[in-house]
């Protein structure tokens, strides 16, 4: 069964197909296609600094590579050592 998501992506990529063959039907142009990759970033959020301030901190063991933003998570769940923030 196809989710939501796949769904909802090819719809759009149909939607995008049809208008773009109907903006080269109506003007003949190709330029219109040098702009279509450009558009996604158009549409991007951009994300304030505020955003990035919510998220927990990152806290890491000092001695292997475990790493979390749990906050939970104050001892390394490996070797047991204290988790320290990057």
């Amino acid at each position: 069964m196809v989710g939501s998501r796949t769904l909802t992506a090819l719809a759009g990529l149909l939607a995008s197909l049809a208008v773009s063959v109907l903006f080269y039907v109506y003007t003949g142009s190709f330029l219109f296609f040098l702009f279509v990759p450009f558009v996604p970033f158009l549409f991007a959020s951009r994300g304030s600094d505020d955003a990035a301030s919510e998220r927990p901190p990152i806290r890491e063991c000092s001695r292997c590579d475990f790493a979390t933003r749990n906050p939970t998570f104050e001892y390394c769940p490996r070797d047991g050592s204290r988790l320290y923030e990057r």
